[in-house]
């Protein structure tokens, strides 16, 4: 693996609403064309852009991913991290000059400028965080996104367990689908446990803030709340300096935190990424929407490991989570995807 570095800072634009449901109606979104010629035997060259660092809890995942396939000898992969927006462009072109065979990245806020690249280099397949659908004037450009709503579900049981304020803060980057969908659905499963519990919501306008995601947790602790969905760094700082617990979000934290975070909701790329690099290598890469891999039961999120609140946790409520848990894997339950945003009440 080989770092490229370039510098910048993300320039923060609300992503649009995209259509969401099961992942047989995802996959039905699918777009016409595609790659036909086959990779050669051997690694596929891989390279990803960042507007974030790797260490980002979102960016993250994606990383982690693509170092599993480089330990597997199926790619080689280089990055760029702390792109900035009007710098992605130039980065996206210089990779598809240098003949990668697969661009993974987040154009979240440059969306025309890298779908105009990705028509500029027909023969490159682009796999990119997006809010929009794939599009047939670029049939080499697909899309992605978290949707880890079931593992979200899962821990929101899990917090309704453990409440006895009935009172929830819940802290978050943006008011958008990529957030909104992941806080309704923890909202749902916490109502399994708890039905009577409020919520708390704010959003810090940042997507990485640890000071000021402290600062409005501490501010939802004065309100009253005993436990706090932590979607950004810095909330599990609050709730442990004030002795209560916390929820987290795509990583699993509970290392650094071990009295703290009760349960998270993860993210896995891997399902994402392994299912890009076997369609580049067979020629048949097309305009899909991949952001039906994240989907539990496909094996793109799951709750994490329970660790130091092993049997803490009220017995019917871990019932309740691994038979959720099973139906949701059998396709018999589906968590609802609300992209509206969520509401104090």
């Amino acid at each position: 693996m080989t770092r490229m570095t370039t510098t910048g800072r993300l320039n923060l634009l609300s992503r649009r609403q995209i259509l969401a449901g099961t992942a047989a109606g995802a996959a039905a979104l699918s777009m016409p064309g595609f790659l036909t010629r086959a990779r050669a035997e051997g690694p596929l060259k891989v390279a990803a852009i960042y507007t974030v660092p790797v260490e980002q809890q979102w960016v993250s995942r994606i990383h982690k991913a693509a170092n599993a396939a480089v330990a597997r000898g199926d790619i080689e992969y280089v990055f760029s991290e702390n792109t900035s927006n009007n710098d992605y462009e130039r980065v996206m072109r210089e990779y598809s000059e240098a003949g990668h065979d697969l661009i993974v990245g987040e154009v979240f806020g440059v969306e025309d400028a890298a779908r105009q690249v990705a028509a500029d280099y027909p023969e490159t397949a682009y796999l990119m965080g997006s809010s929009f659908l794939p599009k047939d004037d670029a049939p080499n450009f697909a899309v992605f996104d978290n949707y880890i709503q079931d593992a979200s579900y899962l821990s929101g049981i899990i917090a309704g367990a453990m409440t006895t304020s009935k009172n929830i803060g819940m802290v978050g980057g943006f008011p958008i689908p990529e957030v909104n969908r992941l806080m309704h659905a923890f909202m749902a499963g916490v109502k399994e446990t708890a039905p009577d519990a409020k919520f708390q919501v704010a959003f810090i306008g940042s997507w990485f803030d640890p000071p000021k995601a402290k600062e409005t947790a501490f501010a939802q602790i004065d309100g009253g709340a005993d436990i706090l969905y932590a979607e950004r760094f810095g909330v599990s700082d609050a709730a442990k300096e004030k002795g209560i617990l916390a929820i987290g979000n795509v990583i699993d934290t509970q290392a650094d935190y071990p009295e703290t975070v009760v349960a998270s909701a993860l993210w896995h790329f891997e399902p994402t990424l392994d299912r890009a690099i076997e369609m580049v290598k067979a020629g048949t890469f097309k305009a899909d929407n991949y952001g039906v891999y994240s989907f539990m039961k496909e094996g793109g999120c799951s709750l994490a490991p329970l660790g130091t609140f092993e049997g803490k946790i009220p017995e019917a409520a871990m019932a309740l989570v691994m038979e959720r848990e099973a139906a949701i894997k059998d396709g018999s339950f589906v968590v609802e995807i609300n992209d509206e945003e969520p509401k104090s009440n």
